[in-house]
Parts: structure tokens; sequence; C-alpha cells
């Protein structure tokens, strides 16, 4: 267990596809748990919005008055990257889980043309559920992804989908100078493991840490999660040394 000896940011966290932030309470829980670092997420509004209509979204809901950072899960990194190009006052870092800078499926691109297509309101669950959760598929984490996903029209998933296969903000995300801490699972299906290799290239000194999850790694491996963010945050608000 790693306790902040030093006053934490407050942490922002912004949700993945869902977009619903109520995929966060097992991570919640365990962070305030181990540490008392303060949290609070943005949900995003159930409408087909674009990455540049969210990023206005999210910088009119971001605290005033005193330190934060930033936890961008999965789709939320390229609001994540925006953010750090050009800091709100008070952002001290950024955190990356299991997320990107840029399209991280280039191959898909082409075919984003043809989502108007994919029934996302009748997915199959087997899929979704191999896709986000396994190998740690349980049927609480099925339940909790299964409401959350419910609670979003398909035409919205639709939308970000598509935004995902258009973003590419790797140039302003490496022309930001706030440090950097990524979050890497061992049995993501989502975003390939050399994703984070990019990451590095354009933030040399991001701390990278792997975390035996699946995609969904802050809902699967909560207190891992925890302690990692808890240990980057604490190496934050730690003194510097005086010679």
């Amino acid at each position: 267990m790693t306790t902040p000896t030093h006053a934490s940011p407050l942490l922002v966290l912004l949700p993945g596809m869902d977009g619903t932030a109520r995929l966060f309470q097992r991570f919640d829980a365990a962070l305030r748990a181990q540490t008392a670092i303060e949290t609070q997420a943005i949900a995003y509004p159930a409408a087909p919005l674009d990455y540049a209509a969210l990023q206005a979204f999210v910088r009119e809901r971001l605290p005033q008055g005193g330190p934060f950072v930033v936890l961008a899960e999965s789709f939320s990194g390229p609001l994540g990257a925006a953010l750090r190009a050009n800091p709100p006052p008070g952002m001290r870092a950024l955190i990356l889980c299991c997320s990107f800078v840029r399209n991280p499926r280039p191959m898909l691109a082409p075919l984003r043309h043809l989502l108007q297509f994919v029934p996302f309101g009748t997915l199959p669950g087997f899929a979704l559920r191999q896709a986000l959760l396994a190998p740690c598929s349980t049927p609480p984490l099925q339940a909790e992804l299964a409401e959350a996903l419910a609670q979003v029209p398909p035409s919205v998933l639709r939308q970000r989908l598509r935004a995902v296969l258009e973003t590419d903000t790797s140039r302003s995300f490496g022309r930001g100078s706030l440090p950097v801490l990524y979050l890497r699972a061992r049995h993501d299906r989502l975003v390939p493991p050399a994703n984070a290799l990019q990451i590095l290239r354009l933030a040399p000194g991001t701390q990278l840490v792997d975390i035996d999850a699946p995609h969904m790694l802050l809902q699967a491996a909560p207190a891992a999660a925890a302690d990692a963010v808890a240990a980057f945050l604490n190496g934050l608000s730690a003194p510097q040394a005086v010679n």
C-alpha cells in the first residue's frame, strides 16, 4: 500500500467509451481505502459529440483554485492529450489508462464509414466481455458493464468509435511538458501493448506500469491501479531536495 506523505492533488477521472463515469466505483473505493486522495469524475453527455466538443465540455468542469491530475481512461486519452498540450491552471500531470493519443488500430480507419451499419444496441454480450474483460470477466463486472452501456444510445457509441478511428493528437501531446503515467494492461485486447511505446517516444520520462488485467484495468484490478496512481501522485507531491 502506498500512502502519500504530503498533500496530494485532486484526481479528475475521465471515463472510457461509455462516458457515464459509473465504472469508476471500484477504483475509487480502492483508492480511498489506501490513501486520502480525493477524486472528481466527469460524466459525458449522452449525445453524439466529437472530441473537440467533449474537450470544451471537460474544460468547463475542471476544478479551479487548486492542483489536480487528470486520469484519462481508454476513449478519453485524446482529451487528456489536449489538456497536456494546453494545460489549464492547476493541472500538474496526466495519467493514461489503457489509452492512446491517436487511433490505436489504424488498419480499421478506412472502415469508419461503415459504422452506421454496426448494430451497437444488439452486439452479443459475450463479444463485449471477451474484448473488455477477458480473462478477468466475473458476473459482477459483467453486470456493471452492461448497466453502464445501457445508459448510452447506440448513436453515441457509434460517434465515439468514429472519433477514435479519426483521432490523432500525437503532435500536440508531444509538445506538452507535464509528467505522464501510463497504466498498461497485460491482457488488453483493444489497445495494442506497443501503443505505450509510442507514448514513451512522444513524452520521454513517462512512467510505465504494467498490471495483470484486461482492457478494463481500473475495474478488474482496482487495488493494483490505485497503488500505482498513489505512488505517482506521491512523487508529484514530494518536496524537491535542496542542495
